[in-house]
């Protein structure tokens, strides 16, 4: 079994607007790190290789990421102990506060590619009954093992 995550968001601006060039500048050098970190598998992206063209069903205003990783400690190490982390801490520079859940994660089989549609149905499910083994959250994660996993990986910076 894999592990599947989408994060979305609503950018504060345009995607040309200078206020968010940092994080589109950047954009094709976190997917790259993405695709060489440990764990990494797939990752939603169009013709031009990234995902922020891509419309998401019943909300073109929306923007997602979705990803395949073989384990949520790689997710995790990628995440929260790469460059990665920068722009992460910098999110509410660039996208507006949710109010509602944005970020699910979901076991998928070994080749499975998920569908927008399949992962904005999970975190729906998210949304409804909280984190679940169909559809969860960090809060659901066993943080001690995680945090030995990610604590021993290497920073790529």
């Amino acid at each position: 079994m894999n592990l599947a995550q989408l994060n979305v968001g609503y950018a504060r601006y345009a995607l040309d607007d200078d206020r968010i060039a940092p994080f589109m500048d950047n954009l094709d050098r976190i997917n790259a790190l993405a695709e060489r970190s440990p764990g990494f598998v797939w990752r939603m992206q169009s013709d031009g290789g990234n995902a922020t063209d891509i419309s998401v069903p019943d909300d073109p205003d929306m923007i997602s990421n979705l990803s395949v990783w073989t384990d949520v400690e790689s997710l995790g190490a990628y995440v929260f102990n790469t460059v990665h982390a920068r722009f992460y801490d910098r999110g509410t520079d660039w996208f507006e506060t949710m109010t509602k859940p944005h970020f699910v994660m979901w076991h998928v089989p070994d080749g499975h590619r998920p569908s927008l549609v399949e992962a904005m149905d999970r975190l729906a499910h998210l949304r409804v009954h909280g984190s679940t083994d169909h559809a969860f959250g960090w809060d659901h994660v066993d943080m001690a093992a995680f945090r030995r996993c990610a604590h021993g990986a290497e920073a790529d910076a």
